[in-house]
């Protein structure tokens, strides 16, 4: 739990969801997240009491684990909300960001839980939502790079968020590149890449053809399981659309980048 304050003046108030699979998998999307965030006028919240979303034991259909931990969620940024206010609750995990956007249905016959978790699943938002309401600073000393974007299928069908990571980049100076059959699964899943081996990577195998098709410099996505999955099977660089964000406004190269030219 910590507070990160913004930079300048500032323009919203945000909770973080921090996760759990992605601080251990790739701990540099959130210090990227961060960075962005609070160099775009956001103070960026780690509420105390926030952990798992709850997505992967309801995806198994463990739905008292599951429920608790949507429990202890809605109960910490409601403490959050009542105390300093929040403007959205971010999330940088489109799996994870599915699910908080689910919890007013999820507890929507509970009489104790239903509103504070319907006032949560208002609040919750792509970081990608976010930046595009925002607005992205001018980019300095832009890297000339091509990137394929891997829209996740929970973002781009459980969110309906397809738009703002693809004009994000583009301003941000990059090339994007549209990768065909871009609608189809990449085999991750949230466990469906764990429970069903085989065809997941049937899945990956198609979908890193169809990226490397597109002759990119790296490609970029906004959920840790496809970023995972996907790297596994390709030597093609793979960041999450934040670290090209916040590289390209001021923040450090990313790590996944170090062998790539700039230009």
């Amino acid at each position: 739990p910590q507070v990160f304050p913004a930079e300048g003046q500032r323009r919203m108030r945000v909770a973080l969801l921090a996760g759990c699979v992605q601080q251990v998998l790739a701990p540099e999307i959130n210090a990227a997240t961060v960075r962005l965030l609070t160099r775009h006028g956001c103070d960026v919240v780690v509420a105390r009491g926030a952990g798992c979303c709850g997505a992967l034991a309801h995806h198994l259909g463990e739905e008292a684990g599951a429920l608790a931990a949507v429990q202890a969620n809605v109960a910490a940024w409601n403490r959050e909300i009542d105390a300093g206010g929040l403007d959205a609750i971010v999330v940088n995990a489109s799996g994870c960001g599915t699910m908080l956007k689910d919890y007013g249905f999820l507890l929507r016959a509970d009489s104790e839980w239903a509103a504070p978790a319907a006032r949560v699943a208002g609040l919750a938002k792509d970081v990608s939502e976010v930046m595009a309401d925002l607005g992205l600073k001018e980019p300095g000393g832009v890297p000339r790079l091509t990137i394929a974007y891997h829209s996740a299928c929970s973002l781009q069908h459980g969110q309906r968020v397809n738009d703002p990571p693809r004009q994000l980049l583009a301003a941000a100076g990059f090339t994007v590149k549209e990768v065909p059959d871009g609608h189809l699964c990449c085999g991750s899943a949230g466990t469906y890449n764990l429970l069903q081996p085989a065809l997941a990577d049937q899945l990956r195998a198609r979908k890193v053809a169809s990226l490397e098709s597109t002759q990119p410099d790296a490609v970029a996505a906004g959920n840790i399981g496809c970023l995972t999955h996907i790297g596994s099977g390709t030597e093609l660089p793979l960041l999450h659309t934040v670290e090209l964000l916040d590289w390209a406004t001021g923040g450090p190269k990313p790590a996944a980048l170090a062998d790539v030219s700039d230009r």
